[in-house]
């Protein structure tokens, strides 16, 4: 056999063999999927006021088109949703670049010259055009790895995208009903203030006549005074809620104003929420506790890949390409390909640097599944503590509206007992304290209750459905 030949037979024969061996050295991976056990059911009361199919429409369901509309303004405008949908989108080009990893490389080439090459040869036109391929094999699963984390990371990152726009539509729910509530406690304070204006205005009369003392009438101007005083604290405090709904959605304040004008003259009320008896199926909803899955994912994918960083790597080349060379009218044409070479890399000594890799990936995983648990937690504990709310609210509603129903009725009683003179202005003042006091109480209470349906609202994963 001639040498050369043989020598190639050889380093052919040896490439084969170890693209075989290699070829059956998959690397391995830790689990992709990890349990985050869960009680088999809550633990705290569900409510029962009424069900909705799908949380993705829930803010329909609760019959006011200007929430929608502000929550969709506030979408559209909001940085942090700009930002997610950034991240979605690099994360989809970084998945890209990952599948192509798995493909081969095909570049192509054109070029032209004219000249002369020596003195005394005639001017030559070439003309070149070529087609070059790299693949790198991916034997050990290197690639296939690096695509897994990078489809993981991409679906994990929707989830936070979805997360975001939750965030965003319940935190201005949140603030449309404080304003709402806030209205209501204005429009109170203003009937309150009217009333006690009334009451100093004939106190006065009675202590000119000489009927009562100065210093009663002196205490009905105190009462008013606080009464005006509420007022204004309370406007003030509408102002803001409105200042906040106008940064949160981009919409004029001139132009919210005139919306909530007739919007508000019904008081918001959230619509109540189904929930599933099941912990574990509530939780597939939550795009917190899929993202935190994901990672789970993309950590396994990062430890398979630095494992296989301490494997022989394997990539294949070739090029075709065709040459025209023309002078003095005489054209030559030239075609040439290969097929190689068939290279071999093989990691003998890094000074430690891949198994380092490889400890650090896994020490990344474990961090991942750790996160992953503490998310499932954390998003059980969010629900149940959402619904002891609701529960604490509707506990309390019928209490509330007893109590304020009762003190109406005796400051309607006292007014009428100090109009006969049976009854001190003292008395009164504190008939009516008592009374503003319980209607400002039961307002608080429908907020609290409004704000406890947009926490499970939350909670429930603001109707994020995993894709398929």
């Amino acid at each position: 056999m001639h040498l050369p030949h043989a020598r190639r037979t050889l380093g052919l024969a040896t490439v084969s063999v170890l693209t075989l061996a290699l070829a059956g050295c998959a690397i391995t991976m830790p689990a992709t999927q990890v349990d985050a056990p869960v009680t088999a059911q809550w633990q705290a009361p569900l409510p029962h006021q009424g069900t909705v199919g799908s949380l993705a429409q829930w803010w329909q369901q609760q019959g006011d088109p200007l929430l929608v509309e502000l929550i969709e303004a506030a979408q559209t405008v909001s940085p942090s949703v700009a930002q997610a949908m950034a991240r979605v989108e690099t994360a989809r080009a970084q998945r890209t670049t990952a599948n192509a990893a798995l493909l081969p490389k095909v570049d192509a080439s054109i070029a032209a010259s004219r000249g002369v090459s020596q003195p005394n040869v005639p001017v030559a036109t070439t003309q070149t055009i070529g087609l070059q391929a790299a693949w790198e094999l991916d034997l050990v699963g290197a690639n296939r790895a690096v695509s897994k984390a990078a489809d993981a990371q991409l679906q994990g990152i929707q989830a936070q995208w979805h997360d975001a726009r939750v965030a965003v539509a319940a935190e201005v729910a949140n603030t449309y009903y404080s304003l709402s509530t806030c209205y209501q406690q204005l429009d109170v304070a203003r009937k309150d203030a009217v009333s006690r204006q009334e009451t100093a205005r004939l106190a006065d009369i009675s202590a000119k006549a000489g009927f009562t003392a100065p210093s009663v009438a002196a205490l009905a101007r105190a009462s008013a005074a606080d009464g005006s005083s509420r007022v204004t604290q309370q406007s003030a405090a509408c102002e803001i809620d409105t200042k906040a709904l106008v940064a949160l959605t981009g919409v004029p304040e001139a132009d919210l104003k005139q919306k909530l004008a007739s919007a508000l003259a019904k008081p918001a009320q959230a619509a109540p929420v189904s929930i599933t008896s099941v912990p574990a199926q509530t939780l597939t909803q939550r795009p917190d506790v899929f993202a935190a899955e994901r990672d789970v994912v993309v950590a396994s994918a990062q430890v398979g890949s630095a494992k296989a960083q301490r494997y022989p790597r394997l990539t294949l080349s070739g090029n075709v390409g065709a040459l025209r060379y023309s002078s003095m009218g005489t054209e030559t044409n030239l075609d040439t390909w290969s097929f190689g070479p068939l290279a071999l890399t093989l990691p003998i000594f890094d000074g430690g640097v891949r198994k380092a890799n490889v400890v650090a990936a896994e020490a990344s995983y474990t961090q991942a599944v750790a996160v992953y648990r503490a998310k499932v937690r954390q998003a059980v504990r969010e629900v149940e503590e959402a619904l002891v709310n609701l529960q604490s609210t509707d506990a309390r509603k019928q209490d509330v509206e007893v109590s304020t129903r009762g003190y109406a009725e005796s400051l309607a009683a006292t007014e009428g007992r100090y109009s006969q003179g049976l009854a001190s202005l003292v008395e009164l003042e504190d008939a009516r304290r008592t009374a503003l006091a319980s209607q400002s109480a039961q307002l608080a209470l429908a907020l609290e209750r409004n704000r406890a349906w947009v926490a499970l609202y939350r909670a429930l994963g603001g109707g994020f459905e995993p894709a398929p």
